[in-house]
C-alpha cells in the first residue's frame, strides 16, 4: 500500500481542478453464465478507464453552506488520482470508491448524482457497520499484518486477528457491493477496470460473474508474502482465484510477484511461462498476465510544492534551526511495520559508539496519522517515545536533542522542507510494500532552490524489506533488525564524500524522475489493453460456485461433444477408427489405482464386438503394464510407449515402429537421471523399453520444476549426438528415440487401413494432454501429414477439459468420456430394433 507519508506533501488540494465529468452508462445486458458469442467493441471513441480504489480521491470537510453540508475537494496525494496522468488524455476516467470518513453519513442518491457530475466519482454506500468489520476487522487486522508476514499464532497477537469466518464474509459483501455498483454503470465490452490494492481482492470474481468477458486489472500495493506464509490463510484458494479472475495482475517489485507464482503453483497446481518478457498464468483458456513495475511519484505535484516560496522560506528556517549539525530524516506512518523503534535503537548504538557525533548529529522523526485503530498503534506510539526520551535523556545536552519526534500534523511545505534540508534520509521498515519517501526525498534535494546552486546530493539509508528498495541501487541497503547494521550505515552516511553523495543522488534522481507514476499508469495501461486483445474472438463459460467461479475462454469453433451430434455420423458409417489416451482420458489422473475399471473393460470390449470398429488404446505406459491390464479385451488395439510398440488385437505379434533398437544412450541418460533423483526428493525414474521418464510430481513444485529444467539441459547436452528427443512434459522429463509419438502412430494406423481397403470414414480420437496434442494434429491437419483421409470422413478430435486445443472438441472429464462410449456402444442396437418394431405393430394393426 502507498504510505501516507507522502499525502500531505502532495494535499495540493486548493491547486488542483476537479476531475472532469463522465456521463453515467447503462449497464449492458449480457449473460454471466452462459457461453457469449465473439463480438466487437460499439462504444464510440476512446475506452473509458474505471479506477477502483477502497477510498475515492476526495476529501470532505463540513460546510453548511455547502451541497449536503460538505464541501468536496480533490486529494491529489492519492495513487488513483495521480495516476490519471499517464492515461490517455482523451480517455474518459471514472472513479468508484467509498466516500471519505468525514462524509461517510451522509450517502444519498442525490449525493451520489451530484459527486458523479462534479468530480466522475461513484461512491459505494457501505454501512458504517459493515464497513467497520470489513476494513478495521478483516483487512486491517487480518490481511494487512499476514500481507506483511505477521501470523495471528494466539487470539492476543499485536496487531494481528485471528480468522474470522464472519469478518471474512463481511468482506465479501462490501467487495459484492463495489460489484453492484460497478453493474450500474460498466460497459463490459468498452471499458478498462482498474482495481487497486488488497481490500479487494475478491472483486475481480464477483464481476467476473456478471461480466465474463470484462477487461480487468489488479495491483496490488502491499508485499504478497511467500506461499509458505500465504497458504496459512484459510480461504487462500479463494482469494488466489479472485486475482486471477483478473486479467492483468501487478506488483511491485519481483520478489511479490515471485512469491504470488509459487502460490498458484503449490496451491492450485499452476505453471507460468516467459514469453518475450512477459509473464503467463494459463487458467482455463485464459492467460493471466503477471506485471512487475514500482509505483513512482507524481513529480509536477512534487516540483510545485518544492518551488513554492513557502517551501523556500520553511527550509530556510530549519537550517538555522539546525544549523552546525547533521540532519537525518525519517517520515513514517505509525504502524508495526515501519520499524521506527528500530531507528531509534540505531540511534542510540550510533552515539554510543561514534562520541564525536554526539551534539552532532541529529534524527528528526514525522509520524503521520495511523490509518488503523487498536491497541498496537499505541503500544508502537508508547514505544517509539520511550525510546527516544531515553536516548534524549542520555545523550542530549542544553541546546541539543538527539531525536526529535513531530508528531503534530505537518503541512506539505514543511515536511518538504525537511527533506530538502536532511543531507540522509532513514527508511527503516520491516515490511513495506514499496514506501515512495525516499523518490520523493531525492527529488526534493534536487529541486529545492533555497538551497542555493550548491551540487545537489543526498544519501539514503534504507531497509532491504522495503518494496522501493531494488530500484535504489545507491542507496545504503541494511537489515533493520540488526541495530548494530543501522548504527553503521547512519555512521557511514553521514562520513561519506561529498562527490560519492552526488554520484548515488544522480542515479536515485534519474530513475525516480524517469519512472514517474506517470510511467507507472501508462505501462499498465498498455499492458491491460495487450492482455485484453484477444476478449472478442474468444467465447466464454462461467463455471464454478460461489469464490470458487472461474471463466473458460474458448475459441469460437470449440464446442462440447455430445451423444446426439456424434451417433447420427456414427450409424451411417462403416470403417471406424476409435483412438483413445489412457491416463486422464479413461482413467483419472487422481486415482490411486491405476488399472481400467470393469466398466470400462465392458465399454471397450462392447465396442471391439462390433466389425466396423478398430478400437486403439494409445498411450505412454509400457506394453506389458498395458497388455496386462487389457487383457479381458481380445480385440481391442494398443499402441504403448507412444506408439513405439503397436499390436491390432490381443493375439496380434506387437510391432516396432521400424527405427533402429539401439539403446546404447540409455547408459549415459540413465546415471544422469540417477544424479538429480538423488538431489530431488520425491523423484523417481521409469523405465520403459525405449524411453526413460523422469517424474518429479510428489517432490517439491518449485524445486522440482527447477531440477527438471536443469535436467533438461543436461540431457540435451550429453546426448545432443544420440537420435534421441529430450522433451519436458507435465511434471517429467522424457527420452524418446527421435521419430517416436503418437501421432507418428496415429498415421501408421490411418496408413495401414488405407492399405488395407478399408480407409476410414470416421474417426474418433480424445485425449487430454499435450501428447495427444500430435494425434489431434495428425486427424484435424492431414494436409501435414503423409495420409489422406476421404473427403467424406467424419474426424471428431477432442480433448478432455476445457482448454486451448487443437480438437475442435470437448469432454468435461473421464466420466463423460465413458458416457460418450457407451452411447457409441448403444447406437447399433438402438437402430436395429425399430425396423422390427414397426413391422409388428403394422401386421398386429390389419
Amino acid at each position: 500500500m502507498p504510505s501516507l507519508s507522502c499525502h500531505n506533501l502532495l494535499d495540493l488540494a486548493e491547486e488542483v481542478p476537479p476531475l472532469p465529468p463522465s456521463p453515467l452508462r447503462l449497464p449492458r445486458v449480457m449473460a454471466g453464465a452462459s457461453p457469449s458469442s465473439p463480438a466487437s467493441p460499439s462504444q464510440p471513441g476512446p475506452p473509458r478507464r474505471v479506477i477502483v480504489s477502497h477510498r475515492l480521491p476526495l476529501r470532505a470537510s463540513p460546510d453548511p453552506a455547502a451541497p449536503f453540508g460538505f464541501r468536496f475537494t480533490v486529494d491529489a496525494g492519492t495513487v488513483a488520482y495521480q495516476l490519471r496522468s499517464g492515461l490517455p488524455a482523451s480517455a474518459p476516467v471514472l472513479h468508484v470508491g467509498t466516500l471519505p470518513p468525514a462524509a461517510a453519513d451522509a450517502a444519498s442518491d442525490e449525493l451520489a448524482s451530484y459527486l458523479m457530475a462534479s468530480f466522475s466519482c461513484l461512491p459505494v454506500f457501505l454501512p458504517a457497520d459493515l464497513h467497520r468489520r470489513y476494513y478495521h476487522g478483516f483487512c486491517k487486522h487480518y490481511m494487512w499484518p499476514l500481507l506483511h508476514y505477521l501470523l495471528p499464532l494466539t487470539p492476543s497477537t499485536l496487531g494481528g486477528l485471528p480468522f474470522d469466518r464472519a469478518l471474512y464474509h463481511s468482506f465479501l459483501s462490501a467487495n459484492r457491493a463495489f460489484a453492484d455498483r460497478l453493474t450500474e454503470v460498466l460497459a463490459p465490452d468498452d471499458d478498462f477496470v482498474w482495481i487497486q490494492d488488497y481490500h479487494l481482492l475478491a472483486l475481480p470474481t464477483f464481476l467476473r460473474k456478471r461480466f465474463p468477458r470484462a477487461r480487468v486489472g489488479f495491483f496490488l500495493h502491499s508485499p504478497f508474502p511467500s506461499s509458505e506464509i500465504f497458504r496459512t490463510i484459510p480461504v487462500r484458494d479463494d482469494l488466489l482465484r479472485a486475482l486471477l479472475n483478473a486479467d492483468l495482475v501487478g506488483f511491485h517489485t519481483f520478489d511479490y510477484a515471485r512469491h504470488f507464482l509459487s502460490a498458484c503453483s503449490r496451491l492450485l497446481g499452476l505453471d507460468y511461462q516467459s514469453k518475450r518478457g512477459y509473464i503467463g498464468i494459463e487458467y482455463y483458456g485464459r492467460t493471466v498476465t503477471v506485471k512487475i513495475l514500482p509505483v513512482g511519484i507524481d513529480m509536477g505535484q512534487l516540483r510545485s510544492v518544492v518551488s513554492a516560496p513557502e517551501t523556500a522560506d520553511v527550509v530556510r528556517q530549519v537550517a538555522d534551526a539546525y544549523k552546525g549539525r547533521r540532519l537525518m530524516l525519517g517520515v513514517d506512518d505509525v504502524d508495526l511495520f515501519k520499524g521506527i523503534g528500530l531507528k531509534f535503537l540505531g540511534m542510540e548504538q550510533l552515539l554510543v559508539e561514534h562520541p564525536e557525533l554526539r551534539d552532532k548529529a541529529v534524527l528528526v522523526q514525522i509520524t503521520n496519522p495511523a490509518r488503523s485503530e487498536g491497541r498496537d498503534v499505541q503500544e508502537v506510539q508508547d514505544e517509539a517515545r520511550a525510546i527516544s526520551a531515553r536516548v534524549n535523556e542520555r545523550f542530549g545536552t542544553p541546546g541539543y536533542t538527539p531525536i526529535v519526534m513531530i508528531s503534530r500534523p505537518v503541512s506539505e511545505h514543511e515536511k518538504a522542507a525537511y527533506y530538502a534540508a536532511a543531507e540522509c534520509c532513514v527508511v527503516s521498515a520491516v515490511r513495506d510494500g514499496l514506501n515512495r519517501i525516499p523518490y520523493i526525498y531525492t527529488v526534493c534535494r534536487q529541486e529545492s532552490t533555497a538551497l542555493g546552486d550548491a551540487p545537489k546530493r543526498s544519501v539514503i539509508v534504507l531497509s532491504e524489506f522495503v518494496g522501493c528498495s531494488p530500484s535504489l541501487s545507491g542507496a545504503i541497503r541494511v537489515n533493520p533488525w540488526s541495530v548494530e547494521s543501522v548504527a553503521e550505515a547512519m555512521s557511514s552516511a553521514l562520513r561519506m564524500s561529498d562527490a560519492e553523495q552526488r554520484l548515488r543522488h544522480e542515479k536515485h534522481y534519474k530513475y525516480v524522475s524517469t519512472h514517474d507514476v506517470a510511467y507507472w499508469a501508462r505501462s499498465f495501461d498498455q499492458d491491460l489493453q495487450r492482455a485484453c486483445k484477444d476478449h472478442f474472438s474468444r467465447r466464454h463459460w462461467g463455471i464454478g460456485f460461489g469464490m470458487s467461479f472461474k471463466v473458460v475462454a474458448l475459441g469460437p469453433n470449440f464446442r462440447r461433444l455430445s451423444v446426439e451430434h456424434i451417433v447420427p455420423s456414427f450409424r451411417k458409417t462403416e470403417n471406424r477408427l476409435i483412438l483413445l489416451d489412457y491416463d486422464g482420458t479413461v482413467m483419472p489422473e487422481s486415482s490411486i489405482d491405476k488399472a481400467p475399471s470393469s466398466e470400462v473393460i465392458s465399454v471397450l470390449n462392447r465396442l471391439c464386438e462390433d466389425p466396423k470398429n478398430r478400437v486403439f488404446i494409445v498411450s505412454g505406459r509400457g506394453k506389458d503394464e498395458l497388455s496386462t491390464w487389457f487383457a479381458p479385451c481380445e480385440k481391442l488395439g494398443i499402441a504403448a510407449e507412444h506408439g513405439y510398440f503397436t499390436r491390432w488385437s490381443k493375439e496380434s505379434p506387437w510391432e516396432t515402429c521400424g527405427l533402429v533398437a539401439d539403446f546404447d544412450w540409455k547408459k549415459t541418460a540413465e546415471p544422469v537421471m540417477r544424479l538429480y533423483t538423488e538431489a530431488t526428493d520425491g523423484s523417481y525414474i521409469e523405465h520403459k523399453e525405449s524411453a526413460l521418464v523422469w517424474h518429479h510430481d510428489e517432490a517439491d513444485p518449485d524445486f522440482g520444476s527447477c531440477q527438471a529444467k536443469e535436467l533438461l539441459d543436461h540431457l540435451e547436452s550429453v546426448l545432443a549426438n544420440e537420435p534421441v528427443v529430450v522433451k519436458r512434459g507435465q511434471h517429467i522429463v522424457e527420452v524418446n528415440p527421435q521419430g517416436i509419438s503418437k501421432g507418428v502412430v496415429v498415421e501408421s494406423l490411418l496408413s495401414s487401413m488405407v492399405r488395407g481397403g478399408k480407409a476410414p470414414d470416421f474417426v474418433l480420437c480424445i485425449g487430454d494432454d499435450r501428447s495427444d496434442e500430435d494425434m489431434f494434429e495428425s486427424i484435424v491437419c492431414p494436409a501435414n501429414g503423409s495420409v489422406k483421409l476421404p473427403a467424406t470422413s467424419e474426424v471428431f478430435a477432442c480433448t478432455v477439459g476445457k482448454k486451448p486445443s487443437m480438437a475442435k472438441y470437448y469432454l468435461d472429464d473421464t466420466v463423460d468420456v465413458i458416457k460418450m462410449l457407451q452411447g457409441l456402444a448403444n447406437a447399433p442396437s438402438q437402430q436395429r430394433p425399430w425396423p422390427v418394431q414397426l413391422r409388428v405393430t403394422f401386421e398386429g394393426t390389419l
